[in-house]
C-alpha cells in the first residue's frame, strides 16, 4: 500500500486515520510526529504567516506523502487541512529515523523519492511562473500533470477549474491537444513526430 520506501517499516510504525473535510491532520506548531501518505482524499497544507496571511504551500492528492521535513523537524510549519473525506497513513517519524541508520538502501530510496519531489516542485514553480493559462496548460499536459481530474489538475498548476477548462478547449480547437476522454488529454503529436 505504501509507496517505495516505506514498505520495509514495520506495520506497528503505521497509524491509519479517517478524517472529514475540514478536519486537520495537524496544525502548524504540533509537535512532530511522523509523515504522511495519503490513501485516498485531498489535504491542503497551509502556512499562517506572521502577518497573518494564509498561504497554500502544497495540495496532496490520492497517492501523495506529505510533510517529509517533519524527519528532521521538532514541529509542523503548517496546518494539513482536509478538502476532502480523507484516509491518512502517518508513518511514525521514531521507525523512519531508525530505518535511515540501518537500512542503507531505505536511506537511498528516501532520498531518490525527496529528489523527484524536488523536481516536481521546480517543475510546478516554472509552470506558474507561465502568466498565459493556455501556456500553462499546455506544458503541465505535456509534463504528464493531468493524472486526476481535471478540478485537481486545475488547482495543481494554479487555476480555477473554468479558466483550466476554457484553455483545455482554446488548446484542442487549436489542434494542439486531443481529447482521450472525458476529461483526459493528450499532446497532438507533431507531423515530424507521426511515424511514416
Amino acid at each position: 500500500m505504501l509507496p517505495t520506501p516505506f514498505g520495509a517499516l514495520d506495520e506497528k510504525s503505521l497509524s491509519q486515520m479517517r478524517y472529514s473535510i475540514g478536519d486537520h491532520v495537524f496544525r502548524q506548531g504540533d509537535t512532530t510526529k511522523g509523515i504522511f501518505f495519503l490513501a485516498s482524499g485531498g489535504i491542503c497544507l497551509t502556512r499562517v504567516t506572521e502577518s497573518g496571511n494564509s498561504v497554500t504551500i502544497y495540495n496532496a492528492q490520492t497517492g501523495d506523502m506529505f510533510a517529509e521535513a517533519s524527519i528532521y523537524s521538532d514541529h509542523y510549519h503548517c496546518d494539513a487541512i482536509c478538502t476532502a473525506p480523507s484516509e491518512v497513513v502517518r508513518i511514525s517519524k521514531q521507525a523512519i529515523q531508525k530505518q535511515l541508520r540501518e537500512d542503507t538502501a531505505f536511506s537511498e530510496g528516501i532520498t531518490k523519492r525527496l529528489a523527484v519531489q524536488v523536481q516536481d516542485y521546480r517543475q510546478l514553480l516554472t509552470l506558474h511562473a507561465l502568466k498565459s493559462a493556455n501556456d500553462r496548460v499546455l506544458l503541465a499536459v505535456e509534463l504528464g500533470k493531468l493524472t486526476g481530474s481535471v478540478t485537481q489538475f486545475a488547482n495543481q498548476i494554479g487555476l480555477t477549474k473554468e479558466a483550466c477548462y476554457r484553455a483545455l478547449r482554446d488548446l484542442s480547437d487549436q489542434g494542439l491537444l486531443t481529447k482521450t476522454g472525458r476529461g483526459r488529454y493528450a499532446p497532438t503529436p507533431r507531423s515530424e513526430d507521426r511515424l511514416p
